[in-house]
């Protein structure tokens, strides 16, 4: 594979010095976070970071190593400036303990573990690589961590164990624009937000490089700072010189720092010792006991409660185990003639399966050219079909010319039958996309499976789902990135431009890969018992999905630009109110002067200020204002909620209508809830506000097609039907299927008086505790609802659950599952990661357990509306009608449905929702249709 990264040539007198405590957090954050040995003791990272040693020690036959860890008291550097690294968050409970078992880890590995109170990890890795140089020695550290790069030399290079890749001077010079001895110089000017460095306000990375150049030094540009021509760049550098000074001396790393050890002591050990195997079988790491042909007595776990460390395989550990060739082995072959494609057709009909990739022009499949197609079939053997790329210089070296490509419809004349036959199984990672690129050349690829999704069922949220992070999780491999072929910023191009050989690598690396997650993942359905969740609801999905993508829906611009000039109007008249109350003109959009006026010259109670000394003007600090009645605010928050619709939606919806359809597409992420809700993006269409008369007008520019109305179907009260279901709330059960007013009849029971003698006042109460409870409210937060005081709040949250002491034992049934097992189930057995439910903060505890509670309901929710839309295109091409799906929102359903078929579509599909899950309560699904979404309401 063509890859950009140095050789790994390994001097027999070089030292690595791997930065131990970026190791630490990268293997934290890849493993699951509720991972633990068999004493019960958090493991996750120590796992990860074992991976990772094993690994490289594998991989580069370091002649000399160490670890550096930070030490555990402040450095020198609190003392320069007190507030260094003051915005760095907590460290993690769980990982708290396993700082010391990784410090174990790596002397099992007979590697020191080395740290210097006093200073960070980085001062002592500058220190050994000044001695290391002084004495004729090479140096490789290992890190990610960009403040190393004022280290580059000759003799000195950065392993970036994230990338794989070998960095040197010129690295420095591309990340900041210098070379390496003026790294500390940009920044200073810089600051650095993550660290806490203040720098200089107003230059980042660019500025500061462009100044170092030009003056030479940091100590040149603030001594001539008065010379610099741009005011606002002049005012900055010599207003905040000291700061400068400062950020400077926080940066510098201090190459003359005590050393624990000399460099003998770091002369590397077999991997293969005794010492090593005890630890790893102490903890229950039998992956890597087998990986490297240990033996070792795994203990048993003390407790049921205990997570199963090998529950799923960790880095490199399937390809270190299996017969699969390694993916640094590959042979990728470019197809460009009709004997070797047909030849691989043959080949994947043979293995009855094949993974599929497309390369394209754009994410949006509606806007996107397909430049390529890519395969495989074993693990290591991949191809790539080009057939839309454009004047690239061919492979015989004949000058600028067009590619050699076969034409289009000669390629789907091959693979149209392949991909539609039914006996061989297609395997993509979010494969929704492929399948419109596919559908769009005729070929309506099926069975499929997903790789994306296989993994988002089986780990829910412990870990992303995209290819590359799945790639480095499970097969120890960082894939080439979008940006190597194509470029960045201005310079990067569409994929139908980008060189052959490097689009061949790429594109072919992603079926390889694809292929062997899917050989990883597919295994693992049965025994976690997720076959039920994949197969019935999120394989089934993917098509239907598609098709919706594929289809969009008709946006009127007439009503759009109506709506923004109406908007803006309004705007306009809202911005003169507020600067006639406040007694003169400031720009409502900043926070700094809203903050300046409403607490400063108004003199508001209630305001806050935030990091940066300004006063917040967050939504919740000006509604508790608006709720006092302050007109001032109460036309801010108006202000706000128009701008954010005018920009949006009105003004941003018309550059989103698809020139070729006419239509808008959406995006909906089939993986990126924790409870397995679809969310929309570009644009998003789920989060148009319904409950202000300008959100509702907006959906009137959602219209249907010539000769056809657009459906609404919407669950009614889902969640909490199926909260009397699961918590066996017989009163509730009783009334949902006796029909009754649900708010009504909870008012009557909560508050004891008869079902005819309830009140509005009452009812609303009742129906915020209704929707409250299932989302773990507060009676803080129901008393801001109702406009109450919290303790009469509290009293209707105990009223209710005491007289529904039902919902009250499921509460807890749920949190004490959460606690043990780090995650909840749907009623369809769907995993819902639940972070933090044991953690000492208070705060986070709380939120996690509300998740706990309404994460069974949301999540039950999300997998019946899904199996209700897998069923409805059987279900309306069986009754004979031609009613398309195009959005899902939540609980709602929207299609474009012919005049004339109306009833019996709208009919049909509550049939389908209602009658598609079997609980103890009756789903109900209200239909609604019109000539625009608002109307269909």
């Amino acid at each position: 594979m063509a890859q950009a990264n140095a050789q790994n040539t390994t001097d027999n007198n070089e030292i690595f010095l791997v930065d131990g405590s970026g190791y630490i957090f990268r293997a934290y954050y890849a493993l699951p976070q509720n991972l633990t040995n068999p004493h019960g003791v958090p493991v996750g990272a120590v796992l990860g970071f074992v991976n990772m040693m094993t690994k490289l020690l594998a991989d580069m036959h370091a002649p000399f190593i160490a670890v550096i860890f930070d030490a555990a008291r402040q450095n020198f550097r609190y003392d320069i400036y007190p507030e260094y690294k003051a915005n760095r968050d907590e460290t993690p409970e769980d990982l708290k303990p396993q700082f010391g078992l990784i410090r174990e880890a790596t002397k099992a590995f007979g590697i020191p573990a080395l740290e210097m109170e006093g200073f960070e990890a980085d001062d002592l890795i500058a220190t050994y690589t000044r001695m290391a140089r002084e004495q004729g020695k090479t140096v490789t550290i290992v890190s990610s961590d960009k403040d190393l790069m004022q280290l580059l030399t000759d003799g000195v290079r950065i392993f970036d164990p994230m990338k794989a890749k070998f960095m040197g001077p010129d690295d420095a010079f591309e990340k900041f624009g210098v070379t390496p001895d003026k790294v500390v110089d940009v920044q200073s000017l810089a600051g650095d937000p993550s660290d806490n460095v203040p720098g200089v306000p107003g230059i980042g990375i660019k500025t500061a490089a462009q100044l170092i150049n030009e003056y030479g030094s940091l100590d040149e540009l603030l001594a001539r700072a008065s010379d610099i021509k741009q005011p606002k760049r002049r005012e900055a550098l010599i207003e905040n010189a000291e700061k400068a000074r400062i950020s400077r001396r926080l940066v510098q790393l201090d190459d003359h720092a005590p050393v624990p050890v000399a460099f003998e002591d770091m002369r590397a050990r077999d991997l293969h010792s005794p010492s090593l195997a005890a630890f790893l079988a102490e903890h229950g790491f039998k992956s890597v006991l087998s990986r490297l042909g240990l033996k070792g007595d795994v203990p048993s776990a003390s407790t049921d409660t205990v997570a199963k460390v090998e529950a799923r395989p960790t880095p490199s550990a399937h390809q270190a185990t299996s017969n699969d060739t390694p993916i640094s082995d590959n042979v990728y072959t470019l197809i460009n003639d009709i004997k070797t494609l047909q030849d691989w057709a043959d080949q994947a009909r043979a293995a009855g399966m094949l993974a599929i990739d497309t390369e394209t022009t754009n994410l949006t499949p509606a806007m996107a050219d397909l430049v390529g197609i890519s395969m495989a079939i074993t693990p290591g053997r991949a191809a790539y079909i080009p057939v839309g790329h454009k004047g690239q210089v061919d492979l015989l070296g004949g000058g600028d010319t067009t590619i050699p490509q076969l034409p289009l419809k000669d390629v789907v004349a091959i693979l149209k039958p392949l991909l539609e036959d039914e006996s061989v199984l297609k395997i993509g990672h979010n494969i929704k996309y492929d399948l419109q690129m596919f559908a769009g050349i005729g070929i309506n690829v099926a069975p499929i499976d997903d790789t994306m999704l296989l993994s988002y069922v089986l780990d829910g949220t412990e870990h992303g789902h995209g290819m590359d992070e799945l790639s480095t999780l499970m097969l120890g491999h960082e894939t080439i990135k979008y940006k190597d072929v194509a470029g960045t910023g201005k310079n990067q191009v569409t994929f139908d431009k980008v060189d052959i050989a490097k689009a061949l690598d790429y594109a072919a690396e992603d079926a390889d890969v694809t292929l062997r997650l899917h050989r990883i993942l597919k295994p693992r359905l049965a025994p976690e018992k997720m076959v039920g969740v994949y197969e019935d609801i999120e394989r089934a999905i993917v098509p239907v999905i598609a098709d919706m993508e594929r289809t969009g829906i008709k946006v009127d611009t007439t009503v759009l630009k109506q709506m923004s000039h109406e908007f803006g109007m309004k705007l306009a008249t809202l911005e003169s109110e507020i600067h006639k109350l406040a007694g003169h003109e400031f720009n409502v959009a900043s926070p700094k002067q809203l903050g300046v006026v409403l607490f400063d010259e108004m003199g508001l109670q209630g305001g806050s200020k935030t990091k940066t000394g300004d006063w917040s003007t967050a939504a919740d600090v000006l509604e508790d204002l608006a709720a006092q009645g302050i007109e001032i605010v109460e036309k801010v928050l108006e202000w706000r909620q128009l701008a954010k619709l005018k920009s949006t939606y009105t003004d941003a919806l018309q550059n989103d209508i698809n020139p070729k359809t006419g239509r808008v597409h959406t995006s909906f992420s089939l993986a990126g809830t924790n409870t397995g809700r679809l969310s929309s993006s570009d644009p998003n269409l789920q989060n148009i506000p319904i409950r202000t008369e300008e959100g509702r007008r907006i959906r009137e520019a959602f219209i249907a097609d010539d000769g056809h109305v657009l459906l609404s179907v919407d669950y009614s009260q889902v969640e909490l039907r199926l909260a009397a279901a699961l918590a066996d709330v017989k009163a509730l059960k009783q009334a949902f299927i006796d029909k009754v007013d649900i708010h009504a009849l909870t008012a009557s029971q909560v508050f004891g008086v008869p079902l005819d003698q309830v009140t509005s006042d009452l009812r609303r109460a009742a129906k915020a505790v209704n929707f409250g409870i299932i989302y773990g409210i507060s009676g803080w937060g129901l008393a801001k609802q109702l406009g109450c005081e919290p303790g009469e709040a509290n009293e209707f949250i105990r009223k209710y659950l005491t007289r529904f002491r039902e919902i009250q034992d499921y509460m807890e049934a749920k949190k004490d599952e959460a606690r043990k097992n780090g995650f909840i189930k749907t009623v369809y057995g769907r995993k819902c990661v639940i972070n933090n439910i044991n953690a000492k903060n208070g705060a986070w505890r709380a939120f996690a357990e509300r998740q706990a509670i309404n994460a069974p309901l949301q999540g039950t929710a999300a997998d019946i509306m899904k199996l209700a839309m897998a069923r409805m295109p059987h279900a309306l091409k069986q009754a004979g009608l031609s009613a398309r799906m195009l959005l899902q929102v939540h609980d709602e359903l929207v299609f474009e449905v012919p005049e004339a078929e109306i009833e019996q579509t709208a009919n049909l599909v509550k049939h389908v929702m209602e009658s598609v899950a079997h609980i103890d309560v009756p789903l109900s699904a209200e239909a609604g249709w019109g000539k625009n979404w608002a109307a269909a309401h």
